[in-house]
C-alpha cells in the first residue's frame, strides 16, 4: 500500500501551474456544520489565524470569528471577498443551487475545494475550466468520502488490472452518525431517482457481507470520463441491515418519486435525521474487473462527515503549499493527491487491498 499511481493521460495537459500561496486566508463556507467544523479545525493546525468560517447563520459564524455568507447570494459573496481581500482559497461545504459561487472564486484567481456531491452541479463547475485556467486558479472536485476516497480507490483498482472494463463501488455508512441536514436530504432525494443496476452482496472489512443497492453517487459518472471506464456503478448500504432493507423497500414502492411527493421526502428526511440505529463507522470499496483480472481496494474509518472534512483540509493544504495545475480537476486527476488515504492513517482510516490475476 502507499504506492503512487502514474498520472492518467487526462492529467498531463500542460497548464500554468499554481506555485503555492504562502500568505492569505481560507474561507470555509459551512464552517460550523458537520463537515465544515472538521475542515476548519484541521486547517487551523497548519494555517493558524488564517481560517475564516462562514455561513448563512451570522451569529454562529461570528461566534467562531467568521463572517456571514449566503450561497444563494453571489453579489453578497462578492462583497465579502472585496472586504476580506486576501482570501486565497474557498472550501465549499454546502451545496449552492448553481455554479455562480464557483465562478466568482475562479474568475478572481481564488482556489476552490468543492465538497459537493451532486452530479449536475459538479458538471457545471467543471465547465468553468477555461475560467480557472485563465486566472491561474485551481478547483478540486469530488472531495470527501463518496465522491472522493471512492474515486482514489477506483483509480488504484483501475491501474491494478491494466484498465478496468467495469468498476463497482460500494459505500457503507454508519446509520448511528449524526449527519448534517443537507447530507440527509441529499440521501433521501437519491432514493427518489430511478435506477437500472441490480443490488450486490459485498464484503466490507470490519462489517461483513452486506446487500448494497445502486445509488446515484456522482463518482460513477465522473470515473467513466476521467478513467475512460465503460461501466461504473456505485451502491449504498447502511451498517444497520434492517434500516437498509426498509429504505430501499420504500424506494421500490415509488412513493418518493415526482414533485408531488416532496412532502413525503421532507417527512422522511426529518425522520431519518432522528433515527440512529447503528454506529458511526463507514467503509468504502472499489472493485475493478478486466477480463479475468480483478482487483479491489477497501477503506474503513469512523465518522464519515469528519473524514470528509479532513479530506477537504488535506486538499486545501496541497493547493496552498503544493504545485497543482490550474483549471478544474476531479480529485483522481491530481497525482499529488493519490496518497491521500494514507495521509489519514493518524485519523483512524485504514486501507486494504485484495487482488487476483
Amino acid at each position: 500500500m502507499g504506492e503512487r499511481l502514474a498520472a492518467h493521460p487526462a492529467c498531463l495537459t500542460l497548464r500554468r501551474m499554481t506555485t503555492g500561496d504562502a500568505h492569505g486566508r481560507v474561507l470555509v463556507i459551512g464552517g460550523y456544520g458537520a463537515v465544515g467544523t472538521a475542515v476548519a479545525s484541521r486547517l487551523a493546525e497548519f494555517l493558524p489565524g488564517r481560517v475564516v468560517p462562514a455561513g448563512r447563520d451570522e451569529m454562529r459564524a461570528r461566534r467562531l470569528g467568521g463572517v456571514r455568507v449566503d450561497v444563494g447570494d453571489p453579489d453578497g459573496f462578492r462583497r465579502v471577498l472585496d472586504k476580506l481581500a486576501d482570501v486565497r482559497a474557498v472550501v465549499l461545504c454546502v451545496e449552492p443551487e448553481d455554479a455562480s459561487l464557483a465562478e466568482v472564486c475562479l474568475e478572481r484567481g481564488i482556489h476552490l475545494v468543492d465538497v459537493g456531491a451532486s452530479r449536475d452541479l459538479l458538471d457545471a463547475v467543471a465547465d468553468l475550466d477555461d475560467v480557472a485556467a485563465g486566472a491561474g486558479a485551481t478547483a478540486v472536485l469530488s472531495v470527501g468520502v463518496a465522491p472522493g476516497l471512492t474515486n482514489l480507490l477506483a483509480q488504484r483498482a483501475h491501474e491494478a488490472v491494466g484498465g478496468a472494463e467495469r468498476l463497482d463501488l460500494t459505500v457503507l455508512l454508519g446509520s448511528g452518525e449524526r449527519h448534517g441536514t443537507d447530507a440527509v436530504r441529499w440521501t433521501v432525494e437519491g432514493l427518489a431517482e430511478p435506477v437500472t443496476a441490480v443490488p450486490r452482496q459485498v464484503f466490507l472489512p470490519g462489517h461483513g457481507t452486506h446487500r448494497a443497492h445502486p445509488f446515484p453517487f456522482s463518482d460513477q459518472h465522473t470515473l467513466r470520463r476521467t478513467l475512460g471506464v465503460p461501466e461504473a456503478t456505485t451502491r449504498l448500504c447502511l451498517d444497520s441491515r434492517p434500516l437498509t432493507a426498509a429504505l430501499f423497500s420504500l424506494r421500490r414502492t415509488g412513493l418518493l418519486r415526482g414533485a408531488r411527493r416532496a412532502p413525503v421526502r421532507h417527512a422522511l428526511t426529518g425522520a431519518f435525521s432522528r433515527v440512529h440505529l447503528g454506529g458511526d463507522a463507514f467503509a468504502v470499496r472499489a472493485d475493478a474487473v478486466r477480463a479475468d483480472r480483478h482487483a479491489a481496494f477497501a477503506l474503513t474509518g469512523r465518522e464519515q462527515s469528519r473524514v470528509t472534512g479532513l479530506v477537504a483540509a488535506e486538499v486545501t493544504r496541497e493547493l496552498l503549499t503544493g504545485h497543482l495545475p490550474a483549471g478544474v480537476h476531479h480529485i483522481e486527476q491530481l497525482p499529488a493527491l493519490s496518497d491521500l488515504p494514507e495521509r489519514l492513517a493518524r485519523d483512524g482510516v485504514t486501507v486494504s487491498r485484495r487482488a487476483r490475476p
